[in-house]
């Protein structure tokens, strides 16, 4: 009886193992076939990570129905977000998104979730796992101290396993991809629960190499003047003669061409593309983000700040995790030099900790959808017309005394874009496509076209000396790209990993009422546009900005995505101040 006893308990462990491992097949399932992608030596350490975690919780709670019932539903709610997450935002889930949740909450309203079969499928193999877990009525009645002793050993077992996933030696040697500039594909090949614990090292950012506050300082110190700086000129207009500088980030502005020609009906943004041409008083170009899909702060951050999404792990988010303290920023500098600085949001002001990152960085007035009086809703977000009007009646009632600086983060084309609206017809269509979301999204960005036209109008007629940057925060995510891409028989993977880049760029505008130097197809980054603008347009820039149009000539692109240079020290000077920056400075 003894025996049988043991033989019956023996196969509920086999049994009990191998639904274990079955769980991170199941799991990688909801995105691609781990069999084909995940590397080899890979594959047996997301397994092990869930044998570590089934057995910490058998020993803790005693039974194996009751780990079994613990685990699985909480891996299936892994790969359910991850899922969903990638559909939305083209990149995977990642441990600061934990901090995300909020202003996740605020939208998800807004999306359309599909179940696609497979997705049903998977699911239902984690539900079979759950109910045949019934089956397996092993319990531990051995004393508790045996209990207690399994419970610490496999715990100690999962943070020693963790830690070695973390080291750089060990990624090596175990053929584990290591870069966070390509999140989807470090997640496509190491699998999705490794991925996740390598990135658990870099909630918490480290000193960089060599990094000493006095020697950053010293740096910044010779960057004091203009004239420290090679080629700079030296600035003679008078603060109150600053131009008011007004900067509106479009939600999702972006020309899909940068990806191949497509055919539509009209042009989706005649005004823009106009300007293109070699406007009077114009500088425009192309500017590469951090993000692609969501994530918007993450280009304010870039812009505002100077600093860049490339040396912060992929898919953090500065505003949530590191902005804990007042830290230079446009605002702050423009303050500084006696500008308003104001700042504008027609949507909820707790959207990615705004209302608390907003004043450390400087700005003095801070406006939300909450403070909006009067408002028009295209779709279900306010327009960028009631947008820009919003802008026009700041500008309207600031004090005449002091020039100054709006930030501006619109709304309108926020996605999802695939629910018809009766206050919206989409008007523009591509040849070769009837996808309606496609067609709602190009006809969206034509209408910001039309209306930043006539905010230029507007401010063409002002008296004071007025620029406007334009930008967009990022492009749309890989779902409704398709949509483009499949009338030229191509989607986004078809990119290749060395075009990738293409999926991160957006058009960018400056423009003043006054003369300017123009030009035209000039290519830069976020971290840079911030002190390319005070140059332009004749404000004199910081020490940090002096430094970054230095560090440029090495560097002219640089973000999570993308490092067109070669000097490796420059690189490293350059995390080691934006570091002092964010984290160090008093």
């Amino acid at each position: 009886m003894l025996q049988k006893r043991n033989w019956l308990n023996a196969l509920q462990i086999v049994i009990f193992t191998v639904m274990l491992a079955a769980e991170f097949v199941f799991v990688e399932c909801y995105e691609h076939n781990p069999f084909v992608e995940v590397r080899s030596e890979a594959f047996f350490f997301n397994i092990l990570l869930v044998e570590l975690i089934g057995y910490l919780l058998f020993f803790l709670f005693g039974r194996l129905k009751i780990a079994l019932w613990i685990v699985s539903p909480l891996i299936m709610i892994f790969g359910l977000v991850n899922h969903y997450v990638m559909e939305f935002r083209s990149t995977p889930f990642v441990p600061w998104d934990f901090f995300s949740i909020g202003t996740a909450a605020s939208v998800v309203g807004d999306y359309t979730f599909t179940i696609p079969g497979g997705v049903w499928l998977v699911t239902l193999g984690f539900v079979l796992i759950m109910i045949m877990a019934a089956f397996l009525p092993l319990h531990l009645k051995k004393p508790l101290a045996v209990r207690i002793v399994g419970t610490a050993l496999f715990v100690a077992c999962l943070v020693s396993f963790s830690s070695s996933l973390q080291d750089e030696n060990f990624q090596t040697k175990h053929y584990l991809y290591p870069f966070l500039f390509t999140p989807a594909y470090m997640t496509k090949v190491n699998g999705m629960l490794v991925t996740f614990t390598m990135n658990l090292a870099y909630i918490a950012i480290d000193k960089p190499k060599g990094y000493h506050r006095e020697m950053v300082e010293e740096i910044l110190n010779a960057y004091v003047s203009d004239e420290n700086r090679d080629g700079a000129s030296e600035v003679d207009v008078k603060p109150e003669d600053y131009p008011n500088i007004i900067v509106i980030m479009d939600e999702a502005f972006s020309d899909l061409s940068v990806l191949g020609d497509f055919m539509t009906n009209e042009d989706y943004m005649p005004f823009f593309h106009s300007m293109e041409k070699g406007a009077e008083n114009t500088i425009t170009g192309t500017l590469n983000v951090s993000v692609c899909g969501g994530n918007t702060a993450n280009t304010e951050f870039e812009f505002l700040t100077g600093n860049t999404m490339a040396f912060l792990p992929n898919g953090s988010i500065p505003y949530q995790q590191y902005i804990k303290q007042d830290t230079e920023s446009l605002a702050s500098y423009l303050g500084s030099l006696g500008y308003a600085t104001y700042s504008y949001h027609p949507y909820y002001a707790s959207g990615w900790n705004r209302d608390e990152v907003y004043p450390k960085l400087g700005f003095e007035q801070c406006y939300f959808l909450e403070n909006m009086t009067s408002k028009q809703v295209l779709r279900g977000y306010v327009s960028d017309e009631s947008d820009f009007n919003y802008v026009k009646k700041l500008y309207e009632t600031k004090d005449p005394s002091k020039p100054m600086f709006l930030f501006n983060v619109t709304m309108q084309n926020h996605g999802s874009y695939n629910d018809a609206y009766d206050n919206f017809t989409p008007d523009i269509k591509v040849v070769g496509s009837e996808k309606f979301p496609l067609q709602q999204y190009l006809s969206l960005v034509k209408q910001t076209d039309s209306d930043l036209q006539d905010l230029l109008e507007y401010f063409k007629k002002q008296k004071e000396k007025t620029v406007v940057v334009f930008f967009g925060d990022h492009q749309p995510n890989d779902y409704l790209v398709n949509q483009m891409l499949e009338t030229k028989g191509l989607s986004c993977s078809d990119l290749g990993q060395d075009n990738q880049y293409l999926r991160f760029q957006v058009p960018y505008m400056i423009w003043a009422n006054y003369d300017i130097e123009e030009a035209t197809e000039v290519e830069t980054s976020a971290n840079y546009l911030g002190a390319e603008v005070l140059k332009a347009v004749g404000v004199k820039t910081s020490p940090y900005m002096n430094y970054l149009l230095d560090f440029k000539e090495k560097y002219p692109v640089l973000s999570s995505v993308r490092a067109e240079g070669e000097d490796r020290e420059a690189l490293l000077t350059y995390q080691q101040i934006q570091y002092y920056q964010i984290f160090d400075k008093e």
